[in-house]
C-alpha cells in the first residue's frame, strides 16, 4: 500500500473537484493510480488523462509500470505550441 499526494490542475482539477488529496493505491504503480482516479472521478477525469499527461515526482511519466513515488501531478492536454 502507497500513501501517493496527488495534486491536479486546470481540467484535471476540475474532474477531481479539489486541488489536491493523498490517495491510497495498493500497488504503488502509476497504471494503479490512473484506475484509482477513473475509478473516483469517472468520465471527465477519463477524458483528462487520454490526453493528458502524469509528473511522477517532477519528471514527465507515461509507462504505467512506473512506481509512483510520493508526488504525481496529473496535467490535463496543453493547447499551442
Amino acid at each position: 500500500m502507497a500513501d501517493v499526494l496527488v495534486r491536479y490542475f486546470a481540467a484535471a482539477e476540475e474532474a477531481a473537484g479539489r486541488e489536491e488529496e493523498i490517495i491510497a493505491i495498493p500497488e504503488a504503480t502509476l497504471g494503479a493510480l490512473r484506475a484509482e482516479l477513473v475509478a473516483r472521478y469517472g468520465a471527465p477525469m477519463e477524458k483528462v488523462l487520454a490526453g493528458g499527461s502524469f509528473l511522477v515526482d517532477g519528471v514527465v511519466a507515461r509507462d504505467v509500470t512506473r512506481p509512483v513515488g510520493s508526488r504525481v501531478d496529473v496535467l490535463p492536454p496543453f493547447a499551442g505550441g
